[in-house]
């Protein structure tokens, strides 16, 4: 099998189609046992879907378990530019394994991303749920060009910015982004500082901070507020499919048709 450039440009040298991989991603978790449940041989402890996914786990993202990797014998590990830390995928390519990293900032880059693994490295047809996903998110904005924000963490307060993910996919609906013109990522700011920009819609995910009803609208007294749910915002995989009308069907509920 010839050596491939991962999305960082990088060469990952494959022996031939991988046949046991960890992911050290949720999102790609999530993509593999989809796709390759067969494959998948090791995932960390914020890989939480599919719910019944039993693997092996390898620790956090942010402090993965080298040596337990390395038990795995995988012939390939998934880690991603944003969520994983550079110095384990060097360790991790020190000890002879190959490491394919992604970079997903917008959701194009995610599309394109998640459909190089899975055909030209993993080998198998383009999966219908990420025809699906690419369908869906190609469809023309249908929301109203509201200034949102999208906060996702408190204590600071750290709100979604540009490059990423999720700020893309906020675009892709229509929603106009607060801090969309900020050079920084995940932009940290004071609740009254944010306030003070006059968002006209709030959406909150139930995670990284588990914002929910009685825990988080009140900090937004007289502005709509959406919960929605974290793994339709942020996550890029499976739940593609499907995440576009969910974002759609929660910000119409609190904003109403039109």
């Amino acid at each position: 099998m010839p050596t491939l450039d991962d999305d960082r440009g990088h060469p990952v040298p494959l022996d031939g189609v991988p046949t046991r991989v960890v992911s050290l991603v949720p999102s790609i978790t999530e993509a593999l046992a989809e796709s390759v449940p067969d494959r998948l041989v090791g995932a960390t402890e914020w890989c939480t879907h599919p719910a019944h996914l039993d693997v092996p786990r390898v620790r956090g993202t942010k402090n993965p378990d080298h040596q337990a990797i390395v038990g795995l014998r995988p012939d390939l590990v998934v880690a991603n530019q944003e969520e994983n830390r550079r110095v384990d995928v060097e360790r991790l390519r020190a000890a002879g394994i190959p490491v394919w990293v992604t970079v997903t900032e917008s959701v194009d880059q995610a599309l394109g991303s998640l459909g190089r693994l899975l055909v030209d490295v993993l080998g198998i047809d383009r999966p219908a749920w990420l025809t699906s996903a690419a369908d869906q998110w190609t469809l023309p904005p249908v929301l109203p060009p509201v200034r949102v924000v999208v906060p996702i963490w408190r204590d600071p307060w750290m709100v979604v910015g540009v490059p990423t993910f999720s700020g893309d996919l906020v675009d892709h609906l229509g929603l106009t982004l607060v801090y969309g013109d900020r050079s920084d990522r995940y932009p940290k700011v004071g609740l009254d500082d944010l306030v003070a920009f006059h968002p006209q819609l709030v959406l909150l995910p139930d995670e990284p901070d588990p914002f929910a009803a009685g825990d988080g609208p009140e900090a937004f007294p007289g502005i709509p507020t959406a919960l929605v749910s974290g793994r339709d915002l942020t996550w890029y995989g499976p739940s593609m499919a499907t995440s576009r009308m969910a974002l759609i069907d929660a910000v119409s509920s609190v904003l109403g048709p039109g």
